[in-house]
């Protein structure tokens, strides 16, 4: 049972981040773990995480839907959890996946401000109203609540039905993300630039690339670090970065950032683990004709998204995602293309990559659950 548990929190950890360009909701686990009612489970468990990760997905009809996890440090301390469960939580907080914070008070609702995303919560903020008026928007608030047959579903906590349009970003989260934050502690994994050298887990620590920096707090006007509550040191610009979308047979299975630090390589199973996979979703037919690396997206300094091909099979161009063949372009060996806004890049029939704005839905009622491996039975101690 304890090893079926560590496997659904592994399978939850894949969906954990802080990225803002990739995070599509954001949580406070306190809260979260003490949803009794979505499982008839004890009193707190992180399993349950998995389930409203799960009603997220659903809710997007998307597979891989990451969210921002926010826990207070008292988390991690309470005995209601498992000791493997608070130790996952402190792993997950040192490798920067979840952020952990001193005090709650309103940094999830201040983080959904800054990155424009719904709050998956029970409670109306009464608080913060003052501050966060938003949060009387339709759709910005969402509970998670046993729907039929007991599938957790979302549904808006104030007033009724999607938001009337996409949230955006606050003006201070669009300042604040042009920018990379240092932090004086040199082991924070968000705003570090390096572990402590000093340290005897200094290479087994991991720390945020300053592309994937989550957003900082802002206390009496300037950027903080939300785990140690010091003054940030402005590092210089932040590097532009792309959101793409993968698309297949009409599902959008997952969504990467193209930066101008680093290119990123797309195909069956880029070598080195690096890249985007796509092994795991193809047919057969398409295994064969896709290649391990097959499309290189880079982008440029001036804004420019490139297209190169570096298959064996060539790579198509649907200017402007048109489903007409005659319009379709194809690159050869190390040809490559500038994609303008619609454009979208076809690895095979039915196989594409396009900016995530082409795709509003993920076209999946269904996704694939993170609750896979989850234990259906309660916890038995047998005697020797």
């Amino acid at each position: 049972m304890r090893f079926e548990v560590s496997k659904v929190l592994d399978a939850i950890e894949a969906r954990l981040s802080t990225d803002p360009a990739l995070v599509r909701a954001v949580v406070d686990l306190s809260e979260i773990v003490r949803y009794a009612d979505l499982d008839g489970g004890r009193p707190a468990s992180s399993v349950r995480l998995g389930l409203v990760v799960d009603a997220l997905s659903r809710y997007l009809a998307e597979e891989n839907v990451p969210v921002y996890v926010i826990s207070p440090r008292g988390l991690l301390s309470d005995t209601d959890l498992t000791s493997n469960e608070r130790m996952v939580i402190r792993r997950w907080a040192d490798d920067g996946k979840v952020e952990v914070v001193p005090v709650l008070d309103d940094r999830v609702f201040e983080v959904a401000e800054l990155l424009g995303l719904p709050v998956l919560t029970r409670t109306r903020g009464e608080q913060f109203r003052g501050r966060r008026q938003w949060i009387d928007e339709p759709g910005r608030l969402l509970a998670a609540i046993a729907g039929e047959g007991g599938t957790p579903v979302l549904v808006s906590r104030v007033g009724r039905g999607d938001p009337a349009r996409q949230p955006e970003r606050s003006p201070m989260g669009e300042r604040l993300l042009t920018r990379v934050w240092s932090c004086p502690e040199s082991n924070c994994t968000s705003f570090g630039t390096g572990a402590d050298a000093d340290s005897p887990f200094a290479d087994m620590r991991t720390f945020t690339s300053p592309v994937a920096q989550p957003p900082p707090a802002v206390r009496a006007g300037a950027p903080a670090c939300p785990r140690h509550g010091t003054k940030l040191k402005d590092a210089g610009p932040r590097p532009a970065v792309e959101v793409l979308s993968v698309r297949i047979d009409g599902v959008v299975r997952q969504r990467f950032v193209v930066s101008t630090e680093a290119p990123v390589v797309v195909g069956r199973a880029p070598e080195g683990g690096k890249g985007v996979m796509l092994g795991q979703w193809l047919t057969e037919d398409a295994r064969k004709w896709i290649s391990r690396g097959h499309v290189q997206f880079t982008l440029r300094t001036d804004g420019t998204l490139l297209a190169q091909d570096v298959s064996t099979n060539g790579t198509g161009i649907r200017p402007g995602g048109s489903p007409d063949d005659d319009d379709r372009l194809t690159l050869n060996r190390n040809e490559s293309r500038p994609l303008a806004a619609n454009d979208v890049v076809e690895l095979y029939a039915g196989v594409n990559v396009g900016r995530s704005k082409l795709w509003a839905t993920g076209g999946v009622v269904q996704p694939q659950s993170v609750m896979g491996e989850a234990p259906t039975m309660a916890l038995r101690k047998f005697e020797r």
